[in-house]
């Protein structure tokens, strides 16, 4: 697994739990639209992420974890207005957790 992959993954992993924070905390929605109004007003971000996250933070909760997760939204999860919500601690932990290669398949698993 390439190091740009495996930093996918990473970052997946990370707004999952992000996710199922959100569901049970609904201050972290209320922080995440505070930075996206900042780097709004700060202009600290491409407007493109801004829009999009100002977007998807509008939606329902379960539509907004749905983004979260979804292994296509890998650009937008490189841009998260979500930092902080995960202690070093957690983030520690999800990245020793996700595998850090593939293991090899044997000749056998071909099915």
């Amino acid at each position: 697994m390439g190091s740009q992959e495996l930093a996918e993954r990473r970052s997946l992993a990370f707004h999952r739990e992000i996710a199922e924070r959100l569901r049970k905390d609904a201050s972290v929605l209320q922080n995440a639209r505070n930075r996206v109004d900042d780097w709004r007003r700060e202009s600290s971000v491409h407007a493109h992420y801004v829009d999009q996250w100002s977007r998807v933070l509008s939606l329902p909760i379960h539509d907004i974890c749905n983004v979260l997760i979804d292994p296509r939204q890998t650009a937008l999860r490189q841009v998260s207005p979500f930092a902080g919500v995960l202690s070093a601690r957690d983030r520690w932990a999800i990245w020793r957790r996700v595998p850090t290669e593939i293991q090899p398949h044997s000749a056998n698993d071909a099915s």
